[in-house]
């Protein structure tokens, strides 16, 4: 019994696209290794998987992290487990007599601890994004700024992730008041925060405060800079429009947060997840308990949310050694 690397990485990718439901980003990555596997094999001249055994995927790994061209602990990992969950799918679908990866252990990752700002950090990039939501009318430049304010303040009050905060719609937004429709009556129900429904990965949606700073951010986009946007596309329910009236995409609200960072002065690497890692370090340092901050990331594992706690730990034990008398 034999199934070519093509045809096996077809099917597992409809899987995980069809079953599992993963979202799009996901199927993209998933792509991403089985090509750069499928690449491997060939060098090795692999054509059919039922040759794949155990040795075989434990010398993948090896070649993963030639010092040649180094691969990250996280992105070995991946890779594998990628790997490893095709071969287990074409097992469990009998096109394959063996799990030629059931015997392969990944790689121990080494904890990282995310980079959180400080809250004066925070206020900083906020505030150089610009767009306050005093009264006025918005010229092009202003409905910008209005609009990237909204998207910093709505992501670091929500802690959502940059793709989920993108793929939002105005349905999305929801007032605190019964849970209705915000962007009807965006000044009368934002100005003391509301909800998001967001979906994230696996497609799970999860209900998600946000307070009253995003609420007006929001509700001043909403009045004053989404109008015009929306006038230069063609109709889209999304919530943050780009240029041409269209949604918002992953790279430009990028761009937008490192533009922020660099007119705000800091030094430090700011990326998309760095307002996710301040907003839940900044909840955790407030005493709010782990299971609500796994919660509002929407983390399947409260184990993924632990990592933060291991940041407010520390930074505990540095005010105790400085504070303390008889700490050193």
């Amino acid at each position: 019994m034999g199934v070519s690397v093509a045809l096996g990485t077809q099917r597992f990718l409809r899987h995980v696209a069809l079953e599992l439901g993963l979202s799009e980003n996901s199927q993209a990555a998933y792509r991403r290794d089985l090509v750069a596997y499928a690449a491997w094999l060939d060098e090795h001249g692999i054509t059919d998987l039922a040759e794949v055994t155990p040795e075989t995927l434990s010398g993948y790994v090896v070649d993963l992290g030639d010092p040649a061209h180094p691969l990250a602990p996280a992105s070995i990992t991946r890779r594998l487990s990628t790997v490893r969950g095709m071969h287990r799918f074409l097992f469990e679908e009998g096109l394959l007599e063996t799990h030629a990866g059931s015997g392969v252990r990944t790689p121990k990752r080494a904890l990282r601890l995310p980079k959180a700002l400080a809250v004066e950090e925070v206020e900083a990039l906020l505030a150089a994004a610009g767009g306050s939501a005093g009264a006025g009318s918005a010229g092009s430049d202003d409905a910008v700024a209005l609009r990237d304010r909204a998207l910093l303040e709505l992501l670091y009050a929500s802690g959502a992730r940059i793709s989920e905060v993108t793929a939002l719609d105005l349905d999305d937004l929801l007032a605190g008041a019964g849970l209705g429709e915000a962007w009807v009556d965006p000044e009368g129900s934002l100005s003391s925060g509301g909800f998001l429904q967001v979906t994230g990965k696996g497609s799970k949606q999860r209900i998600v405060p946000y307070g009253s700073y995003a609420g007006r951010a929001l509700a001043a986009y909403l009045v004053r800079a989404r109008p015009q946007m929306a006038a230069a596309g063609s109709g889209t329910p999304a919530l943050f429009l780009g240029p041409r009236g269209g949604r918002l995409s992953r790279q430009s609200a990028w761009l937008v947060i490192r533009a922020a960072a660099e007119r705000a002065g800091i030094t430090a690497e700011v990326s998309p997840h760095t307002l996710r890692h301040s907003f839940a370090t900044h909840l955790l340092s407030g005493g709010a308990d782990v299971r609500t901050v796994q919660e509002l990331l929407g983390h399947s594992s409260v184990t993924t949310t632990q990592i933060y706690t291991q940041v407010t730990a520390d930074t505990l034990r540095e005010h105790y050694l400085l504070a303390h008398p008889r700490a050193r």
